[in-house]
């Protein structure tokens, strides 16, 4: 009896299947929780997550602090960082970092075909600028760190497995590119509402296109102030400056509220503890009687002693800490402090001493205000009057103050572009900012290994990394290299 309801029941379902329609079918085969035809602004709200948290953020940001002396590493990871054991040299490192860019990347591909001409979503050009912008901004963090990358072939699951490299200098290109297109695009009027509280940068209102275009504007004069050894034009990192943020209010940050979300750096300290304060910090604020020096220094143990810059002892809770890693300190993708202090040295370079110390008292007020730093303007102004105007003797003097500060004023969240500058500097024979670790002689990292998944799979990046050493020895194209 058993066998004969079996039978039948699997009679049944044969007829069943057999005269479903095909649409039906394809309904049930659909992964309800997994669609595959997403809305841009719903794709887009992740990668901007994923560019301030995975790639700014995380990694790059933490093993750049360690390289410039910001923090000083301590324990694990870190302190093989800071005494140049394999970190440094191993494609394990930064892997997490190169798949998210890649991740963020392929994400933004598909906004911008979506956008474009002939896509499901075309006449949305204020999402396709954006989509533009971040493209542009990942990238130019991709090839900043590990020099020439995959591009072009890259992108292509299933179609091209082993992406050749493409060179720092044509990628560069294509950043301006993106830059320019994002601005044109931004400039015209869309037929698709606007992204909303799908914004996570500027919320999406009346007047965040013209903050989003600010923000290109900015990255222009960035990344053209980054070609200054091949290229130098710095009227023009004036000009795209003044055309960027006017104010602290208008630079693009991700915002974290403490609870649900909270800045990397500070789940970084809780979760692992392996940096202690720098020694090396420390003294430059120290020799400028700087008062975030008051500020930037936690105790451990009730005593505040800083970590020695490439020779700390292995251990944990000894050190002081930073005292400015809390819950709320926000990811900047784009401060308006980094902006001043690009014009300023724009200015010293081309010997406009006066403006550039109007924009560096500016830089100084703007960082000194961060919001986890707290020094009110009139502090910050009188701080610039007393102690640092008197340095500015000539130009210089000035182009190092105005390094030096920068540098001070990117602890802790913009360690990134503080690298980006130290390598920038150090090619163009400035070595304004003086490091104290000894190994840097010989062991200073010039660019971050690739990604271990793509050593692995491809022969072309495989090629590329070698064993891991060309990180010493091999600077990026922008840096005087060949790579």
């Amino acid at each position: 009896m058993k066998r004969n309801i079996l039978n039948i029941g699997i009679a049944f379902l044969v007829l069943f299947v057999s005269s479903c329609s095909e649409d039906l079918m394809d309904d049930i085969n659909q992964n309800k929780n997994n669609p595959t035809n997403v809305a841009s602004s719903l794709i887009i709200t992740d990668v901007m997550t994923g560019t301030a948290f995975s790639v700014v953020g995380t990694d790059l940001a933490f093993y750049s602090s360690c390289y410039i002396e910001h923090n000083v590493g301590i324990y694990n990871q870190m302190y093989n960082a800071e005494i140049r054991t394999s970190g440094p040299t191993s494609s394990t490192t930064y892997n997490n970092s190169w798949n998210a860019i890649y991740s963020n990347l392929l994400n933004l591909k598909t906004i911008i075909e979506k956008c474009s001409e002939g896509g499901s979503e075309e006449g949305n050009v204020h999402t396709l600028g954006i989509a533009q912008i971040l493209t542009a901004y990942n990238l130019a963090v991709l090839t900043d760190i590990f020099g020439d990358v995959p591009w072009t072939e890259a992108l292509q699951p299933g179609v091209i497995f082993t992406p050749k490299l493409d060179s720092q200098e044509s990628i560069y290109q294509e950043i301006f590119k993106y830059l320019d297109d994002a601005i044109t695009n931004l400039g015209e009027d869309s037929s698709f509402p606007a992204l909303g509280t799908q914004d996570f940068f500027y919320g999406g209102n009346s007047a965040s296109i013209a903050k989003w275009t600010k923000f290109a504007y900015g990255l222009k004069a960035r990344y053209t102030m980054r070609l200054s050894l091949k290229n130098a034009q710095y009227q023009s990192v004036i000009d795209f400056a003044n055309n960027s943020f006017a104010s602290a209010s208008e630079q693009c940050q991700f915002d974290y509220n403490g609870a649900e979300s909270k800045s990397p750096f500070n789940q970084f300290f809780l979760d692992r503890n392996y940096y202690g304060a720098s020694t090396s910090l420390h003294d430059k604020l120290v020799a400028r009687d700087d008062p975030r020096d008051a500020i930037f220094w936690k105790e451990v143990g009730g005593e505040l002693i800083f970590a020695p810059n490439g020779t700390p002892d292995q251990k944990q809770d000894y050190y002081a800490i930073s005292a400015i890693t809390n819950v709320n300190a926000p990811t900047y993708l784009l401060s308006y402090h980094e902006l001043e202090f690009l014009k300023a040295e724009a200015y010293a370079r081309l010997d406009q001493l006066d403006n550039a110390k109007t924009a560096l008292k500016k830089a100084i007020v703007a960082a000194c205000g961060k919001e986890n730093i707290g020094i009110s303007a009139a502090d910050a102004e009188e701080y610039y009057d007393e102690k640092i105007e008197a340095l500015l003797s000539d130009k210089s003097s000035t182009l190092e103050e105005i390094m030096i500060q920068k540098y001070i004023a990117f602890f802790e969240e913009e360690a990134v572009e503080a690298f980006n500058d130290i390598r920038r500097l150090r090619a163009m024979g400035d070595n304004f900012i003086t490091l104290a670790n000894p190994l840097n002689s010989s062991k200073f990292p010039l660019r971050f290994t690739y990604g271990a998944e793509d050593v692995t799979t491809n022969e072309n990046v495989r090629a590329a990394y070698g064993d891991g050493t060309y990180v010493y020895t091999e600077n990026v194209w922008w840096a005087g290299g060949s790579r």
